[in-house]
């Protein structure tokens, strides 16, 4: 009587350790799977980053060749002004 008691007991002890081994195994992996998800948060905010300052780079490059481009036009023109005032003032 006292054998299968023993045998029960047993059985109940190492079916418990097993399970709460195997919760204990879940759990690390749900905290592995947060620090996974962490760290895919971060670079994908280092992304953002990123492109927000290659996209604030290249206005700021667009900007100024749009300004070079205008002075370029303002030079040219002022040269064919001067040689237009050249030519009619010898006409007359």
């Amino acid at each position: 009587m006292k054998r299968p008691i023993l045998l029960l007991a047993m059985i109940f002890t190492l079916s418990t350790a097993l399970t709460s081994c195997r919760e204990v195994k879940e759990e690390k992996n749900e905290m592995e799977m947060s620090d996974d998800m962490e760290d895919a948060r971060n670079d994908m905010e280092d992304a953002i980053d990123d492109t927000g300052d290659a996209i604030e780079n290249a206005a700021d490059e667009t900007g100024d060749a749009i300004e070079e481009g205008a002075e370029e036009v303002e030079k040219a023109a002022e040269e064919i002004e001067g040689e237009i005032k050249e030519e009619t003032s010898d006409d007359y």
